[in-house]
């Protein structure tokens, strides 16, 4: 097994290159190797795996992903991580050919080719649910994953109805699969150490429900529901359904004077199909 990288190489490579991690980027570098090789456990990486990874940084997950899966693409928005990543994975070992390096904003992320399998990423807290997903929907190839995220977006993206923590990406998240907890990580691993805790969200691709008109509809619903979260639904959706909010909503087979946080995604879809 091919050497991964600890964290003195790590500091190491940072201070050569004159990189000094930035709140802006969520930079918050791992830096312990058995928490890499666990992630990758932990999201099924298989040998004929096409991983993606989101935010590679100095390369630790990289390495870890080149271990197992056949090929690994990565998307890393700062330019001079983007273009050392290949020579850490010759140094370390692994065939350069195996590594794509995208140098851009996965905010911007379109279809890939070759189309990636799996999801593994330590994302940037700051866009770490719109980037999710972005790549759910624009890479319907994706079966599987496990992202590390801020413990508090983690609490929100496996969220049950009627909790605290439940909100529009709770919902939105089921439409491309079911998301689970895959346990916490310690503040340690990472350089420089943050000041929040992070955990790791699994997530397995389910069939969509509809087509992507439908798709649409749904989450302005949802997102009318959750703008106003202690509202009725018939108030919350009425600048979506208008005057007949009421009796769309009850068309739904759901009570109107229900908030949203207590509907799951099967009733904005028969909400938006009501409408």
């Amino acid at each position: 097994m091919s050497g991964l990288l600890g964290a003195s190489e790590i500091r190491e490579i940072a201070a050569r290159i004159g990189v000094n991690p930035t709140k802006k980027l969520g930079q918050n570098f791992v830096v312990d190797a058995n928490t890499c090789r666990r992630i990758v456990k932990s999201a099924d990486v298989e040998k004929n795996d096409i991983a993606l990874e989101i935010g590679p940084g100095l390369g630790s997950l990289t390495l870890a992903l080149l271990e197992t899966a056949s090929s690994v693409t990565v998307i890393e928005i700062d330019s001079r991580l983007a273009q050392e990543l290949p020579a850490t994975a010759e140094k370390h070992g692994f065939d350069p050919s195996a590594l794509t390096v995208i140098n851009a904003d996965a905010m911007n992320l379109e279809a890939l080719s070759p189309a990636p399998t799996v999801l593994v990423a330590n994302l940037p807290y700051n866009v770490s649910v719109p980037v999710l997903l972005r790549a759910f929907e624009k890479l319907p190839s994706l079966q599987k994953g496990v992202v590390m995220v801020q413990s508090e977006v983690a609490d929100r993206l496996v969220a049950k109805p009627g909790s605290k923590s439940y909100g529009s990406p709770s919902v939105k998240a089921t439409w491309w699969g079911t998301l689970t907890s895959a346990g916490n990580v310690g503040r340690s691993i990472f350089w420089p150490i943050p000041n929040v805790d992070s955990s790791l969200v699994r997530f397995d691709r389910n069939p969509v429900p509809g087509d992507e008109q439908l798709r649409l509809k749904v989450f302005a619903l949802i997102d009318g529901a959750f703008a106003q979260r202690r509202k009725m639904l018939r108030s919350a959706l009425s600048g979506i359904l208008g005057s007949e909010a009421s009796a769309i909503i009850e068309r739904a087979g759901i009570d109107p004077t229900m908030r949203g946080e207590a509907l799951i995604l099967t009733d904005y879809i028969n909400i938006a199909k009501a409408y």
